[in-house]
């Protein structure tokens, strides 16, 4: 490696003419921060989409443990804010996120001149003719202060800052996306405690109508209108409704306890979450949705940041190409003691300042700055290749998502028909046992239709506000209660 240094004039003079080179370095400064701000490289100070801004503004906490049960239920709006707020995971990528804009911070600080002191004892010993000076007895003390300004370091500041810019906004968009994700996450368990909700009710009502049809049988039996296979299958079928019933019931305690865990509570608290498994319309157009989504999803801004950070990290490996030339201005004090002052009849003391330029230009390295930019510049390549990839990953997302809404829509029209008939038939099929012209398997077969037929309808309900909650995430869309926006 060859290296070539410059330093251009150097000045001496006395100390107090020291004012006027401080201002000349935080002018140089001013003009650099200024450059990096106003002035950036073709493309970064393009339009594009800023960063999203978090969903929740506060700042979160780390808290151990878990909290106790609210004094009152939560809806599914109150759910998803507490858990915006309280859950750990987005708290580490909050951190995340001020992490990265302190960063941007230290970055900016780059441009301005720094500061540095410097302090030296040094004691030598060394024999000499009576005639020779001797080193001072207390040895030799020295103090110096030197302000530097980098000039031009060949982009390589410019393009830190930028990267820790970008960096800061990726961490921001990042945040948004877990926030995103952890809203969708809310809803989808929020969802399958209401279906395990519905459920337990609609076998708790097929528990009834089982033990009614058991009354009404056993009646029957006592005066010979039926035989006792009848009561025994009414009997059977009790005990499979109250086994299915506790099944439901503890699928139901899961879903609370998983809402709980995600909701900062303890798994064991008694919360209450209430609602119920509406129809909420959803009549937006697949190039609506897609519209929505590549202008709004963060993980495609991530994308294009990362394409750009790779951008910059190949500039700064360019920068090796350039000189890099930094303005100084340096004091510096030495004596023969301690307190830098001259004693005795050997002592001596001198004040010097001197401003200045260097230039360190690396003019060959045997071919280390120009494959370092090749190796960027294909990096840069495999980032933009992967965010196409990720574009028309999205455009199927969303076409997925919207196919399972529609889906879901037709299937609770279905399940709606379904249970009107269902109901129908088992009241027919009762009425018919009770007039002594029905079968009792054929009402005990009409009750597990309607159970079925519910279970269907709930299934269809739940299902499509899932697919809601899972296409408004996948548009990069806040809709904590999924109503209409």
């Amino acid at each position: 490696m060859l290296a070539a240094m410059h330093k251009v004039t150097v000045f001496r003079a006395p100390l107090a003419a020291c004012a006027g080179c401080r201002s000349m370095a935080r002018l140089m400064g001013v003009v650099c921060l200024l450059a990096a701000l106003l002035l950036p490289p073709e493309g970064f100070a393009a339009a594009r989409g800023s960063a999203p801004a978090p969903i929740f503004t506060g700042g979160r906490t780390l808290k151990s443990g878990g909290d106790a049960a609210p004094a009152g239920a939560l809806d599914m709006a109150a759910a998803v804010a507490r858990a915006l707020e309280r859950n750990p995971s987005l708290g580490a990528q909050e951190a995340q996120s001020r992490a990265s804009e302190e960063g941007r911070k230290s970055a900016r600080g780059a441009f301005g001149p720094k500061l540095g002191m410097s302090y030296s004892a040094v004691k030598q010993e060394r024999k000499s003719s009576p005639r020779s000076v001797r080193p001072p007895e207390l040895g030799t003390y020295s103090w110096g202060v030197e302000i530097s300004q980098p000039v031009f370091q060949g982009f390589r500041l410019l393009n830190s800052y930028q990267k820790a810019a970008l960096q800061a906004e990726s961490d921001k968009a990042a945040l948004r996306r877990a926030e995103l994700a952890m809203t969708e996450q809310v809803q989808t368990e929020f969802l399958a405690y209401l279906r395990a909700e519905e459920n337990v009710r609609s076998e708790r009502d097929s528990l009834a109508r089982l033990r009614d049809q058991l009354r009404i049988t056993k009646a029957f039996y006592e005066v010979g209108l039926r035989p006792r296979l009848d009561v025994l299958q009414a009997e059977v079928n009790v005990s499979e409704a109250e086994n299915i019933l506790i099944q439901a019931e503890n699928t139901r305690d899961t879903a609370q306890a998983r809402l709980n865990t995600l909701l900062g509570f303890t798994a064991t608290a008694p919360a209450r979450y209430v609602g119920r498994l509406g129809h909420v319309p959803f009549r937006r157009s697949l190039e609506q949705c897609l519209e929505a989504a590549y202008r709004q999803r963060p993980d495609l801004l991530m994308a294009a940041r990362a394409v750009e950070m790779a951008a910059r990290d190949r500039r700064m490996v360019q920068s090796d190409y350039y000189p890099q030339i930094e303005a100084y201005y340096n004091i510096n004090q030495t004596g023969n003691t301690p307190d830098l002052q001259r004693r005795g009849d050997g002592g001596s003391r001198s004040a010097t300042w001197e401003v200045g330029a260097r230039a360190v230009w690396n003019v060959f390295q045997w071919g280390v700055t120009y494959y370092a930019d090749q190796q960027a510049g294909w990096v840069v390549t495999r980032l933009r290749h992967e965010e196409e990839d990720l574009k028309l990953t999205v455009g199927y997302d969303i076409k997925s998502k919207l196919l399972a809404v529609h889906e879901a829509e037709k299937r609770i029209a279905v399940a709606e028909k379904g249970v009107a008939q269902a109901r129908e038939a088992y009241d027919a099929a009762l009425a018919r046992y009770q007039e002594q012209v029905g079968t009792n398997f054929d009402v005990l077969d009409a009750s597990a239709n309607l159970t079925r037929a519910q279970a269907s309808l709930t299934g269809a309900r739940a299902d499509y506000l899932t697919a809601l909650a899972q296409i408004y995430v996948a548009m990069g869309e806040y809709h904590p209660d999924l109503g209409r926006r």
